[in-house]
């Protein structure tokens, strides 16, 4: 049995695994019971649907079904609030690579999340990401 601290730690991987794999279908039930901001004051988007179509309308993919990204997702802060909270905060840069993009780090920033632990197993509550870096986005967004 892995720990909690770990468990909400394989959340945060789980999703750069799924959003670079294109697999916005799963990605999106990772955050089926939750909500996704920005630090912008946005309502954002919550549970699965709004954040499918969020996903998909947003991020460019490219022939594979990628999005042609590598999310690192690092200095990982989990902090447990009680048995059925926790917090955590993360650092994430994403690096692309395209026909018409040579390989580099297109934006870096800040996730600052909250989970809920439901029937045994944490979930996502809330994420808020917090952008700080911007690079050559034109390959990965289509806004």
């Amino acid at each position: 049995m892995i720990s909690d601290e770990r468990a909400i730690e394989n959340l945060l991987y789980r999703y750069a695994e799924l959003i670079d794999n294109g697999e916005f279908e799963n990605l999106a039930k990772l955050f089926t019971n939750a909500t996704i901001k920005t630090e912008f004051g946005d309502d954002g988007f919550t549970g699965h649907e709004a954040i499918l179509a969020m996903y998909t309308s947003a991020t460019r993919l490219h022939s594979g079904g990628t999005p042609l990204t590598q999310h690192v997702i690092s200095n990982c802060i989990i902090e447990l609030q009680d048995d059925l909270n926790a917090r955590a905060r993360s650092r994430f840069t994403v690096y692309q690579a395209t026909p018409e993009l040579a390989l580099q780090a297109i934006i870096a920033g800040r996730y600052d999340d909250s989970f809920t632990k439901v029937n045994g197993e944490w979930q996502f509550s809330e994420r808020i990401m917090k952008p700080k870096l911007m690079g050559d986005l034109n390959q990965h967004l289509m806004f």
